[in-house]
């Protein structure tokens, strides 16, 4: 039987308040992701986009439904990102029932389900939650 190797590289990043937050998040994603996987890193391709769309959906919605997320946390493992943003917001996140593409807002979450392979939240109890997901960036 063979032996099972995972290839991991992880960072992690302490955010502060302030303007363009998703757009650092994005950048410091969009460096990872060309670091850990070379050219399938490269902007232009469908699964980058994908993480970079959704980094930017779960730092507005930390932002926008609780607090200022804190931190960012990204894992490489093989094929796949592992994303995770913290923040103190004691609530879970959960999505809007039934979707409807023509509200003015209210896709973070449906995007979440759509273009991740898994994702969920993990309480901190008072000390807020971490939402996280996943996408396999080498199809």
């Amino acid at each position: 039987m063979g032996e099972e190797t995972t290839t991991r590289r992880s960072l992690r990043y302490e955010l502060t308040e302030g303007p363009g937050l998703a757009a650092e998040c994005r950048d410091l994603t969009q460096r990872a992701l060309a670091a850990w996987f070379g050219r399938a890193g490269a902007r232009g391709r469908e699964p980058v986009e994908d993480v970079l769309l959704l980094v930017s959906e779960v730092v507005t919605n930390a932002r926008t439904h609780g607090s200022a997320p804190y931190e960012l946390c990204l894992e490489g493992r093989d094929r796949a990102l592992w994303v995770q943003v913290s923040d103190s917001s004691p609530g879970r996140p959960v999505p809007r029932a039934p979707h409807h593409a023509g509200r003015p807002s209210g896709h973070g979450l449906f995007l979440l389900q759509r273009l991740s392979a898994r994702w969920g939240s993990v309480s901190r109890g008072r000390g807020g939650q971490t939402v996280w997901f996943e996408v396999d960036v080498l199809r």
